[in-house]
């Protein structure tokens, strides 16, 4: 009990190799945010969602502790799409190659269905978000892959359903990638905002041109480097950065 407990607090923990994923809290447009880049060339950046019983993870964790059985540690992670009560993925998801669950181009009810949405694609040695509709034309082959809504920046603009005197605020959670694919960002905000204000994050000061947005109260952050490991209800889909457990571990 006490190495399983030694395993899943260095699992947690551990703070990232040097390159590995780079955390910092900042400040744009009177709010703040909690950021992490990732090098997708470099880093292994997956997606988790079941164990090998079948079984949702639902915590960081839960996540660590499997992780660190095999020898590793998770550098950083955060909630990656929206999901049904059973936490299973509403909408595109493929984990190490495998699909659980079709790509929906349909319109419908919530943030997802406020269309166009998009999808986050991990592929060798690079990530991508893409425009639903865009992804179904180019079909990539992602070896991990997510679908949520709505996009936030599309090719250099912000979703155009997003009001600048909007009052719908909350905490919010995303991804925007680099055109070449090597830099991938994820944010949340410390403080409730609005659509506009967190597509203009992405677009304005981190300059990406394609960004996704993946879930509002229920977001969570997993980041060492901060001193930040949020808990809560079960989550869906999770995204992370792992790499190899520190020596002697």
């Amino acid at each position: 009990m006490i190495r399983r407990a030694a395993l899943l607090l260095a699992a947690l923990w551990a703070a990232p190799a040097a390159g590995a994923v780079d955390c910092s809290d900042v400040a744009y447009a009177g709010n703040r945010y909690s950021i992490c880049e990732v090098d997708a060339s470099k880093e292994q950046l997956r997606l988790f969602l079941r164990d090998g019983e079948g079984q949702v993870y639902g915590h960081f964790s839960t996540l660590g502790e499997a992780l660190a059985a095999d020898g590793k540690a998770l550098a950083f992670a955060t909630n990656a799409g929206m999901y049904h009560a059973d936490r299973s993925p509403v909408g595109l998801y493929v984990e190490d190659g495998d699909q659980e669950m079709r790509l929906v181009t349909n319109a419908g009810p919530g943030n997802f269905g406020l269309l166009p949405n998009g999808v986050f694609c991990i592929r060798e040695g690079r990530a991508d978000v893409f425009e639903t509709l865009a992804f179904e034309k180019n079909n990539p082959a992602c070896a991990h892959a997510t679908q949520s809504g709505p996009m936030l920046v599309i090719d250099g603009e912000l979703h155009p359903r997003f009001l600048p005197d909007s009052d719908s605020y909350y905490v919010r959670n995303g991804v925007g990638t680099s055109a070449d694919g090597s830099r991938v960002v994820f944010a949340i905000s410390r403080n409730a905002v609005t659509f506009h204000q967190f597509g203009s994050l992405f677009r304005d000061h981190l300059k990406l041109p394609n960004a996704l947005y993946f879930d509002g109260n229920i977001s969570r952050l997993h980041a060492p480097q901060l001193g930040r490991s949020d808990a809560g209800f079960m989550m869906g889909p999770v995204v992370g950065v792992v790499e190899d457990a520190p020596a002697g571990e």
